[in-house]
């Protein structure tokens, strides 16, 4: 009777002795701040189910939340009055005024999130890369960890730009034959093939522009969501009757007149890897099926985007000042910011071979 009188007071001993050392230890990790991050960065785990693991760490972050001073949001006060913020299916349209960068900052870090940023420099169009490069390091997604990916039949003249700490160019060659129409319709299938081989594997949020361009503002992690496309320039303010639309209903961009929602540009568009996965896989395969058919959408890629778009729909939206042309089109009071404009060019010198 005795022996087993000590045994249990031996056990309860021993688990008195493991609970005040585990309530110790998680002190410790509280006070040190560690604790949480620890658990966060197991989450994360691989690309492709980040999201989920994301939402579960971003449960995590609630417990300790940081620090930040910012004015409140006003529930009966618009942040803008003079444009749409909101789509029919509740998706931002991001303008200037409609969201704060500081606390969008802070929670992309939280998140650990890296942007990788397609572009296209073949033939000609290699010459617009080096100020492409320069003017994304100084505005785009800055304090976030991003990798370029060139696709260029030219590797050896893709310039040396210093770059910021966490950032990389990555060259990716491609065939030299093609013309700027053929770019335009492989660059669905590049991107689709690229995604799959690599892009899943590297970053969480692929951003899809053209060259032809260079950054002037910010453009940051405000533009980030599953799937977004960026409003045309030259549409934005147009009837749905005016886009245009493939209107031939041979082909599998085809839009009746009577639908659409916005006309978005084929030089701005992304999402998460997997979103833009699907994207350029369905682009690619409705192009396959026109061509089989003789046919080519009126404006090529731009075109299947649009008719993508509008069956899967965005889950954000960038505004005009995502994409625009002052040569063309000046600078109207609707727009705060003009954050990536075109690059006056000769289009029959660049195009040509």
């Amino acid at each position: 009777m005795a022996g087993m009188r000590r045994a249990p007071a031996g056990k309860t001993k021993c688990c008195s002795l493991h609970t005040v050392t585990f309530l110790l230890v998680t002190l410790f990790l509280v006070l040190s701040g560690t604790g949480f991050r620890i658990l966060g960065n197991s989450m994360l785990g691989s690309r492709q189910a980040g999201v989920g693991k994301r939402g579960e760490l971003d449960g995590l972050q609630a417990v300790e939340p940081s620090r930040m001073v910012y004015g409140q949001p006003k529930v009966l006060t618009p942040c803008r009055n003079d444009v749409l913020v909101l789509t029919p299916w509740l998706a931002p349209v991001v303008w200037e005024g409609t969201f704060n960068t500081d606390v969008l900052n802070e929670q992309f870090r939280l998140w650990n999130a890296t942007i990788g940023l397609t572009v296209f420099a073949i033939r000609k169009y290699m010459v617009f890369l080096e100020l492409f490069l320069q003017t994304a390091e100084k505005y785009f997604m800055v304090g976030h960890r991003v990798t370029y990916y060139v696709f260029t039949d030219r590797p050896a003249d893709v310039p040396h730009v210093p770059l910021r700490e966490g950032r990389r160019v990555e060259v990716l060659k491609v065939p030299g034959a093609l013309s700027w129409q053929e770019v335009s319709m492989h660059r669905m299938q590049m991107i689709s093939n690229f995604s799959q081989q690599r892009f899943l594997h590297e970053v969480d949020y692929l951003v899809c522009m053209d060259v032809d361009m260079k950054f002037c503002d910010h453009v940051g992690v405000e533009i980030l969501s599953p799937r977004f496309g960026t409003l045309h320039p030259g549409f934005y303010g147009a009837a749905r009757e005016a886009f245009t639309y493939e209107r031939r209903p041979q082909s599998q961009a085809y839009i009746p007149r009577d639908e659409g929602d916005f006309y978005y540009a084929g030089g701005f568009f992304g999402g998460s890897v997997v979103e833009v996965l699907q994207l350029t896989t369905a682009c690619h395969q409705a192009m396959v099926v026109d061509q089989a058919n003789g046919l080519e959408a009126v404006w090529h890629d731009e075109s299947h985007l649009n008719r993508y778009l509008l069956d899967h729909k965005p889950t954000k939206v960038l505004s005009p000042e995502y994409l625009w042309d002052r040569q063309k089109l000046g600078w109207p009071p609707v727009m705060k910011k003009l954050r990536f404009v075109a690059v006056p060019k000769g289009h029959l010198d660049i195009r040509g071979s």
